[in-house]
């Protein structure tokens, strides 16, 4: 199970709480998983076409307003399947970061224009935390619904309190590079 591909296993969780099709899927890639996963349609729609080979997912044709859809659900393998995965120990866990290496390789360049790629970062960053503390915010007053929501509520804190260490190391690099604080 350890040469598994991590997408089989983020689409069954995805799977073991609703069915949904390829898009939605990607849609829930592409805004409550953004902070710590991302996916592509050349990534999601093949490992759907082999979970389904391989017994771990069903695949239903469905007409929805007027649009022919493939409909996923997963099978009770899938689910035995995705808990075996889950008990397993963490293999990696990777942080990889384009403004990170280009600040390690700034000397190269030299403050100014090492200073925009930290101006641009922190920009990026204050314009996703908002999403993180209204998620933080809303699972909060829902956490006593459903017990998924408890975990989901200890995802989307972390990446809050990780954002907002993002603009505290910013403050800094600009501190360090000569830059302009917001704080001062």
């Amino acid at each position: 199970m350890a040469n598994e591909k991590k997408m089989n296993f983020v689409i069954l969780g995805l799977l073991s709480h609703e069915s949904l099709t390829g898009y939605e899927i990607k849609k829930r890639m592409d805004t409550t998983f953004k902070f710590f996963w991302s996916a592509s349609y050349g990534s999601i729609y093949p490992t759907l076409n082999s979970l389904v080979q391989d017994g771990l997912v069903t695949k239903l044709d469905i007409t929805e307003n007027g649009r022919d859809k493939m409909l996923y659900t997963i099978t009770a393998a899938g689910k035995e399947l995705l808990k075996q995965w889950l008990v397993l120990p963490v293999t990696k866990d990777e942080l990889r970061y384009e403004t990170l290496m280009k600040v390690f390789f700034g000397g190269k360049i030299g403050p100014s224009l090492t200073l925009e790629h930290i101006h641009n970062f922190e920009s990026k960053i204050k314009n996703d935390l908002p999403s993180l503390e209204g998620a933080v915010q809303k699972l909060t007053e829902i956490q006593d619904e459903e017990d998924d929501h408890k975990y989901f509520l200890l995802t989307a804190t972390f990446g809050k309190q990780i954002y907002e260490a993002y603009l505290e190391w910013c403050e800094y690099a600009k501190k360090i590079l000569g830059g302009t604080s917001s704080n001062q």
